[in-house]
């Protein structure tokens, strides 16, 4: 391997679940999505799919909050297994061992890095690079005179926040930061994402101390001195979030107020910019179509790098009577002359393949090449911990810290731990 680097409704897919197995011809696979803002450019690839081969691709998309995972569940009980489905590596993947196909001999696995692997046999197949980081609007940092560069921990962080909070009005911000914790729809933006910057912030990406202390055999332990300037980091946002937004606000408010230049930063990844590139072009473009950078979540002074990792994968369902047309689709997706274009340019993916030569017009596709080029990545080992664990556990704490229910960042770092342990304990 190389070392470098017709779509239905959520109601329609349960109806569809309804009906029981649902029979799918030589000359038709199906194909379930999970990222619904790439919805509109998948429906676009399957139509040039269909073009060129004459073979169908319906493509499946849920969102909204709405468990993919356990709708997969339910469509495999029924016996209506999709050709192609969406996993989240060591998270899903027990629960699919068995019964995805082998991909290891396919050509496009020798044109990545970010293939997904267990045990040397390939199953996954990327689709993009995503990245977690402290996103941020360079025109408003460069209007309040504060140079990204200069925010390198805790105290700089903090100085920026207050520097930005002080020329609020004249900057037409509503709030410094757009931070939401809301348990139900946003649990795996703080129980997920946020929190895998405890895991993973500053550390090369072979290094798992961090994830192996929360899976000892032992049950999970922790680096408290991490844990609680890491928490403090929590309590920043909490303090200069947007109040209509941090406890009972929406994803699509928060992207939208970013793109219309109302926060500095948002605690968002870079999968936003399809959204803000997409459904929200016009709030974008009435704000200066901005450039848009991103920080490393530094809780610890010297903390330079962000989380990057395809976020998740394609799988191939091994039992399915589609198995060869579900692998030839793939390897036209992965091929510059197939998919690549559609992927990077209509989707706003950015590729985990070395010969595509497409650039994703996306705000975030420099911020990511420049880190990925200067080796200042961690890897996401959060996709390892328990499967449940944000959305069961953790984003509740998140969301009563934003209530008000904790007295400080080390009664909040406490009534965390105290979550975890006792989840990975049932």
């Amino acid at each position: 391997m190389r070392r470098a680097l017709a779509t239905a409704t959520v109601a329609g897919l349960f109806a569809a679940l309804s009906m029981g197995a649902m029979s799918v011809s030589a000359d038709e696979i199906r194909l379930f999505n999970n990222k619904v803002e790439i919805n509109e450019g998948l429906n676009t690839l399957a139509a040039k799919y269909e073009e060129e081969t004459g073979v169908k691709v319906t493509i499946e998309s849920i969102g909204g909050g709405v468990d993919a995972q356990a709708t997969l569940k339910g469509y495999y009980q029924g016996g209506n297994m999709p050709d192609i489905f969406v996993f989240e590596g060591d998270k899903d993947y027990p629960t699919w061992e068995g019964l995805m196909a082998d991909l290891s001999d396919m050509a496009w696995v020798e044109d990545t890095e970010a293939e997904y692997t267990v045990d040397g046999a390939v199953y996954g197949f990327p689709t993009t690079t995503e990245a977690i980081g402290l996103a941020y609007n360079k025109a408003v940092l460069d209007a309040a005179g504060i140079d990204p560069a200069s925010i390198t921990g805790p105290e700089s962080m903090r100085a920026a926040f207050e520097t930005l909070n002080e020329k609020k009005d004249e900057l037409g911000l509503t709030a410094v930061i757009g931070y939401g914790a809301e348990a139900t729809a946003l649990y795996w933006s703080t129980g997920q994402h946020l929190y895998a910057s405890y895991i993973d912030s500053g550390l090369s990406r072979d290094d798992t101390t961090y994830i192996d202390m929360m899976q000892a055999e032992g049950g999970p332990t922790f680096d408290d001195e991490r844990l609680l300037a890491w928490a403090e980091m929590v309590a920043l946002f909490n303090e200069y979030s947007d109040p209509d937004l941090l406890v009972s606000g929406t994803y699509d408010q928060q992207v939208l107020n970013f793109a219309a230049g109302k926060y500095a930063f948002v605690t968002q990844g870079s999968w936003i910019g399809a959204t803000i590139t997409g459904d929200d072009a016009e709030a974008y473009n009435e704000a200066g179509n901005f450039e848009i950078g991103m920080l490393p979540y530094a809780f610890i002074e010297g903390q330079d790098t962000i989380l990057t990792n395809s976020p998740n994968w394609w799988g191939v369902y091994k039992d399915s009577e589609n198995l060869d047309a579900a692998k030839a689709f793939l390897e036209w997706c992965a091929s510059n002359d197939g998919g690549q274009q559609i992927l990077v340019e209509d989707c706003g993916l950015i590729s985990p393949y070395a010969s595509c030569t497409y650039v994703a017009v996306d705000p975030y596709a420099q911020t990511i090449s420049d880190y990925t080029a200067a080796g200042k990545t961690s890897a996401w080992h959060w996709l390892s911990m328990k499967e449940g664990l944000g959305q069961n556990a953790t984003a509740v704490i998140f969301q009563e810290f934003a209530k008000g229910s904790y007295a400080d960042a080390a009664e909040f770092a406490e009534e965390l731990k105290s979550a975890i342990v006792s989840y990975y304990a049932n």
